[in-house]
Parts: structure tokens; C-alpha cells; sequence
């Protein structure tokens, strides 16, 4: 209250003078803090199967300890690995290469499966689609609220100068309360809290392999997750 008096003061000043009304600023983003549960570090991936994971059987399979995705054919939406079980607050680290194709990937979370996005979910293949917030890479860098708010402002550039994109990349993220931190190949790239933290829902984590009219194919491996994380901060960041 001490601050706010003296702003009221110096704005009522400003207009009686002529000079022109500054806008008055936006709601802060709220912090949610985060959430407390059992701390424990899981394999989602056993580097064999695909046990633990939901998806079109056609479009993802391991090979010599690596998660395949794969598409022949275009798909008219987007389709994810998720795991069956759900998440809030966690770390998840892992590394992924995109090798055919242009098109980014990502990683889902904070949302639920959605296979009423289309009229005929049998012949779109919707069964596995997302609707949250989405990490993308590479080519795309960024963050997306999918089937929602669409892009979520995030900048793209330091994710860009520092991930390869035909090559395998290290990447870490760190969901926290209602706070989104992100690391490539070492480096902080997002940093970013959701102004509307009714939207995070406790999910699934979905690996995408991203609509598109043309094959694509992209590897994963790693996939080692951390439930509700003591450390505040991104371990591969030095």
C-alpha cells in the first residue's frame, strides 16, 4: 500500500499537466509453488519395449535401445507416445534426433488425451492426439498450448542457436507448480510461468510425431523422469 498511494498520486499529476496516460499494466502471472509428493527417479523407457507406453503400433517401435517413430503415410493430426501413467511436477530428461523430415517434434504434458478432435477418430487416427502444453524441437522451438491458446509466446531463438537439427540433442525439462524450464545441450532456453494455472491437469507425457503431409522419422531414448524434484533448478545447466 505505501507503493501504490504515491503511483496513484504521480498519475493524477501526469494528466493534469496534458501529458499522455501511460497503459496501465498487466495481472502479474500468479506463482504457483510446487506441488509436494514422493520423490522418485523413473525409466520410462526400459531401452527393449515399449511397456508403459500407449500409441499407434505402426507408427512407433525400439530398435537397439532407441524409440522409433515413424511415418510412411501423411497424418492429418498429430499423434503421441504417452505413458499410462500421469504426471504434475517432474524432470525429465532424454535425448531425441529428428532424421527425416523438417518438421519439429516435442514433448506433451499438463493436458489430456483428446480423440474427439475429429468427426471420424478411426480413420484421422486420433485415438493417441493431445490437448495441453507442448516443448517443441527442433526446427520449431518454442512452447504450444495444444487445442488451446495455440502458440504460448516463448521465445524460439536461444533453443535454435544451440540445438542441432539432424543430430541428437540433450534435453531436460523441469515442470514445476506452474512454472516451465527447459534445457538444450546444456543451455537454459525457457524459462516461463502459465498466466492461467487452472489449465495445468494433471497427464500423461506424450512424445509427438507432428502432423505432416510427407514421411518423417525421429528417435528417442533416455526418457529418465523424476516425480515432484527437491532441486529448483536445471541439472544440465553448469
Amino acid at each position: 500500500m505505501r507503493l501504490f498511494v504515491p503511483l496513484l498520486l504521480a498519475l493524477a499529476a501526469s494528466v493534469a499537466v496534458g501529458q499522455e496516460k501511460k497503459p496501465v499494466d498487466k495481472k502479474e502471472v500468479p506463482v504457483v509453488k510446487p506441488r509436494e509428493g514422493k520423490t522418485e527417479t523413473i525409466k520410462l523407457f526400459d531401452g527393449k519395449t515399449l511397456d508403459g507406453w500407449e500409441g499407434y503400433s505402426d507408427l512407433w517401435s525400439v530398435k537397439e535401445g532407441v524409440i522409433i517413430a515413424k511415418n510412411t503415410e501423411g497424418l492429418k493430426f498429430s499423434t503421441y507416445l504417452l505413458t499410462k501413467k500421469k504426471y504434475t511436477d517432474f524432470r525429465l530428461t532424454f535425448a531425441s534426433k529428428l532424421v527425416t523430415s523438417e518438421m519439429h517434434s516435442g514433448v506433451s504434458f499438463w493436458g489430456t488425451v483428446k480423440p474427439d478432435v475429429s468427426k471420424d477418430p478411426e480413420k484421422d487416427r486420433t485415438k493417441h492426439t493431445y490437448a495441453g502444453h507442448l516443448v517443441m524441437f527442433p526446427s520449431g522451438y518454442g512452447m504450444y498450448d495444444l487445442f488451446g491458446r495455440n502458440g504460448l509466446g516463448v521465445d524460439g531463438g536461444p533453443a535454435k542457436k544451440v540445438g542441432k537439427q539432424h543430430d541428437w540433442n540433450d534435453i531436460e525439462i523441469l515442470a514445476q507448480g506452474n512454472r516451465v524450464r527447459v534445457a538444450i545441450n546444456g543451455t537454459a532456453v525457457v524459462d516461463w510461468r502459465d498466466p492461467l494455472p487452472d489449465r495445468i491437469k494433471e497427464g500423461p507425457i506424450g512424445l509427438q510425431l507432428h502432423s505432416n503431409t510427407v514421411p518423417q522419422e525421429l528417435h528417442w531414448k533416455g526418457l529418465v523422469l523424476e516425480t515432484f524434484p527437491k532441486e529448483d533448478k536445471l541439472l544440465t545447466v553448469k
